[in-house]
């Protein structure tokens, strides 16, 4: 039986991942819930139209993070043989994409005053 050797370097992509996602994905969680003052001096047809726009983005962006999370769980999850470091490093561009990813939809799906 063939044993896989071990990468000694597994680590290095999903720390620097997880060093720049989590942060990221805090800022964004932030600001996304400060959003619904941006409506606090609009008038009340425009009010509406926020929060009729809001609440959907909302959970489209809270679920985008579960998913951010998820993608830095299996990063680190992989095994550590050189086998798998294309798939660990594509795992850790993606998270931090996907935080991108997340404020743009959010921000695409807020009809904004």
């Amino acid at each position: 039986m063939d044993i896989p050797e071990r990468d000694r370097r597994a680590y290095v992509a999903p720390l620097l991942s997880t060093l720049l996602t989590l942060p990221a994905a805090a800022v964004t969680l932030f600001f996304a819930g400060l959003s619904p003052m941006a409506c606090d001096s609009c008038a009340d047809a425009a009010s509406d139209r926020f929060d009729a726009s809001f609440g959907p983005a909302w959970t489209v962006f809270t679920s985008g993070l579960v998913l951010v999370l998820l993608l830095l769980v299996a990063c680190w999850a992989l095994p550590r043989n050189h086998g798998y470091r294309g798939r660990r490093i594509a795992l850790a561009l993606a998270a931090p994409g996907a935080v991108v990813l997340n404020v743009f939809v959010f921000a695409a799906m807020v009809d904004w005053p």
